[in-house]
């Protein structure tokens, strides 16, 4: 992992698998001072938003990657990207490098800014390269049961589908190993923002 140098921002990696409750965790952390950039929804901006990366995704995908109003046709992608390996790592060859260029960015701001933490949220942190532009990284975790309930609640998937979505990710156990902090959000909210805010600290202490 990067080192953190003189006069740059601290910065965490936040990563996780589907329903771990990462973003949560990213909430918890803006909420006592940190600013978060949340990978995910920077590389859907940039999939509409960057002429570059538009025509790369038409050529690679074909029109139908797009709606008529010109937003991304998210399920369409979907069905490409998640059964074919291939597709997946193509577009994540396409997405990832602008992704991370957004965050280098981002990181200069909140060091001109003073910013106390910047977090970079990213549920393919290590798959992406990402966690070699962060001081530490955060592994936020619970039991496959929990988090397979958590999505199908939130998102009104089968639980199949959670379980696709979790076989390109990496295992629990391989995040934890490569973690330099695990959280465990198997309880309550207060639990979890207690957990949460004894992180902060420690990692904006000096």
């Amino acid at each position: 992992m990067a080192t953190l140098k003189p006069h740059c921002v601290r910065t965490l990696g936040v990563t996780g698998g589907i329903g771990s409750g990462k973003s949560t965790v990213c909430r918890l952390l803006e909420a006592l001072g940190a600013r978060v950039f949340y990978a995910d929804e920077v590389a859907k901006r940039l999939m509409v938003e960057d002429p570059g990366l538009r025509h790369a995704i038409v050529e690679a995908f074909g029109p139908q990657s797009y709606q008529p109003d010109g937003q991304l046709n998210r399920a369409y992608l979907a069905a490409r990207v998640f059964r074919d390996p291939e597709a997946l790592r193509q577009l994540n060859a396409l997405v990832h490098p602008r992704v991370l260029a957004a965050f280098k960015q981002a990181c200069e701001q909140a060091a001109r800014e003073r910013v106390p933490l910047l977090v970079l949220e990213a549920a393919l942190l290590f798959e992406s390269g990402a966690d070699q532009l962060v001081d530490h990284v955060l592994v936020v975790d619970a039991p496959e049961g929990e988090r397979i309930r958590r999505v199908v609640a939130r998102d009104g998937m089968a639980p199949e589908q959670v379980r696709a979505r979790m076989r390109h990710q990496l295992p629990p156990e391989v995040l934890r190993q490569r973690a330099d902090f695990v959280i465990e959000n198997t309880g309550s909210l207060e639990a979890l923002r207690q957990q949460v805010a004894a992180l902060y600290r420690q990692l904006t202490a000096t």
